[in-house]
């Protein structure tokens, strides 16, 4: 046999020997991958069981709940404050921040051209007195002489006459004096009512036309609170009674003040009106809720928002505890809310009374996962 032949045996002989090699190879792997889902569902089922804290299901025929409507604090006044007349800003007694009582002097305007003009009109009423004394001494002389015989009728009359125009003219003036001093009295800015500066809008020295804001005037002592009520809870509400206030994490007293009775087409609800006295640390602008207590007439059970997981299309689920053979699983029940409160759910749906569901972690188990109940008396 030549060299040429044997070589060519040597290479379809190691040729053979990969095929196979890489053949077996193959058949191991395949037969990997067929026992690994079994393998792995073995040791799924021979895991551990995972301790978890449970609540036991208590159906109740109706629960109590607290129904909460939303609406803002607001002042029960509030005013943009300006002078009626212009002039030059002279002096402001009070800032933003300031708290004020009615009556007080907030800004004045300069006044020395409406004190000039203030003692002309004085002196033009002093004189137009003086011309309308004399006419009146005047016409009770005529009226002697006529008496006497030595005036006629014609006399006496126009005496009259000249004392009823002085008579006029004078009253003219005194008007004109005592519209300077009302225009005086405007020139100081006083507060209304008790309350707080919200905004200053000018300083000393600058011009400002009749009207033109200055401050911003908020009370504060007594508070309102609007909210749109249900016409079956409005029904319910008793003007003069206290109520309670959700603010913040605070709870206030409101006073009823006024039930509007009228329903409004947009919202079906009747607005009530509430007043805080003393404000109670809650500030205009802040939001509230009216709480109303109620019954819902509906079978359910109360459970903790951390036992919901979110099920298929939209709707909501809790894991109930199933005793078989091998001990407990978490099998996924469907629910519908009734109510929220807090931390708690009042819930139906297809859960058994007195089973056990899963209260918390429900992102750290799955359907069918075997599970170790320890079990916690309150949702």
């Amino acid at each position: 046999m030549s060299g040429s032949q044997i070589i060519r045996r040597h290479a379809f002989a190691t040729s053979v020997v990969s095929l196979a090699i890489v053949i077996a190879g193959i058949a191991v792997l395949v037969s990997a991958l067929r026992g690994g889902p079994a393998q792995a569902d073995l040791a799924f089922s021979e895991a551990a069981p995972v301790t978890v804290e449970t609540l036991p299901v208590r159906y109740v025929a109706s629960a109590e709940i607290e129904a909460r409507f939303p609406g803002l604090v607001a002042a029960r006044r509030e005013s943009a404050l300006a002078f009626s007349g212009g002039g030059r800003l002279d002096v402001i007694h009070v800032n933003v921040g300031d708290r004020v009582v009615a009556g007080d002097v907030l800004a004045a305007l300069d006044t020395r051209t409406l004190e000039a003009q203030l003692a002309a009109a004085r002196a033009d009423a002093s004189a137009a007195a003086a011309q309308a004394a004399l006419a009146r001494t005047t016409l009770t002389r005529q009226e002697r002489l006529v008496e006497q015989g030595h005036v006629s009728a014609q006399r006496l009359d126009e005496a009259g006459a000249t004392a009823r125009a002085a008579e006029a003219q004078a009253s003219a003036a005194n008007a004109a004096a005592r519209a300077l001093e009302v225009q005086l009295e405007l020139a100081r800015l006083e507060a209304p009512f008790d309350g707080v500066i919200t905004r200053r809008h000018a300083d000393e020295g600058a011009v400002l036309g009749a009207g033109t804001p200055l401050f911003h005037l908020v009370e504060d002592g007594v508070l309102e609170f609007r909210v749109g009520v249900p016409v079956a809870d409005a029904a319910q509400l008793t003007p003069g009674h206290d109520y309670t206030l959700d603010a913040g994490s605070r709870q206030v007293t409101a006073r009823l003040r006024a039930l509007t009775g009228v329903v409004d087409a947009s919202t079906r609800s009747v607005e009530a009106v509430f007043e805080l006295e003393g404000g109670q640390g809650v500030v205009p602008g802040e939001v509230a809720r009216l709480v109303l207590p109620g019954n819902l007439r509906e079978r359910g059970f109360w459970a903790p928002l951390t036992a919901l997981a979110e099920g298929r299309r939209g709707l909501w689920t809790v894991y109930q505890l199933t005793n078989g053979a091998e001990g407990y699983s978490l099998e996924p029940r469907s629910v519908e809310f009734l109510h929220t409160a807090g931390g708690r759910v009042y819930l139906r749906g297809a859960v058994d009374d007195e089973a056990l569901i899963l209260a918390a972690g429900v992102q750290r188990v799955t359907p069918g996962q075997r599970v170790m109940p320890v079990r916690r008396s309150q949702p």
